[in-house]
């Protein structure tokens, strides 16, 4: 007996569509280096100089508090069928960049305008390259170590497991795409290893608090009357 089509959880509709369009905005981000302060000097302490973090950052934080929420609000298997899907609108959104970028500027156009655009969608195999490969391999890994700390010790700690499955993931995003679109063409130690401390502080100010926004959110939007 057919009982008609199954009804998508409201959270898991929302927070998907919010997944796509982060997955499409972190590469143009990307193209902005920041430095944050007390981060940038930390670095400098360190001796490895002074910070800077790729703008994309954010987005990519944001992608993994929602694949971390999906996994709390509902499995698993679904985070990382959700992580599969990711990869349509980021090649989609690759693709489209190379088109757009090929197709000839209106003589109109502000020649200032038209060189930064240029720029912005530019790129290489190897950064397009290491940005598919970084972003699989990372957020499967951050749904696999969230879910597996859910494991041992249940839905307690929220906040400790999302920002340990962060750091961890983040740290293996980096030596992956740094490594695949920069290794050969400059030494790239410093880089690793500035990335790698910034993506960590962060990972460890900002996902714990935004994961429990994101469950919380998911949970009320699930509770909440149909019609």
């Amino acid at each position: 007996m057919n009982d008609g089509p199954r009804a998508i959880p409201r959270s898991l509709f929302a927070f998907s569509i919010f997944y796509g369009g982060m997955v499409c905005i972190a590469g143009v981000l990307g193209n902005k280096q920041i430095a944050l302060g007390p981060l940038s000097q930390l670095g400098v302490l360190l001796g490895v100089g002074p910070l800077a973090v790729e703008a994309g950052i954010v987005a990519f934080l944001l992608l993994v508090v929602t694949s971390s929420s999906i996994a709390e609000l509902h499995g698993r298997q679904v985070a990382n069928r959700l992580v599969l899907i990711g990869f349509v609108p980021l090649i989609v959104s690759i693709l489209l960049s190379i088109v757009v970028r090929a197709l000839p500027a209106s003589p109109e156009m502000q020649p200032a305008n038209r060189d930064a655009i240029q720029l912005v969608l530019g790129g290489t195999w190897r950064i397009w390259l290491g940005g598919i490969v970084a972003y699989g391999v990372s957020q499967t890994l951050n749904v696999t170590i969230f879910a597996a700390l859910k494991g041992s010790e249940g839905s307690r700690l929220l906040w400790l497991r999302a920002g340990l499955a962060s750091m961890l993931s983040q740290v293996v995003d980096t030596l992956l795409f740094v490594t695949i679109a920069f290794a050969s063409t400059f030494p790239i130690g410093a880089l690793l290893v500035g990335q790698m401390i910034a993506k960590v502080v962060l990972s460890a100010i900002l996902v714990p608090p935004v994961i429990y926004l994101f469950v919380g959110l998911g949970r009320r939007l699930d509770r909440a009357p149909l019609g």
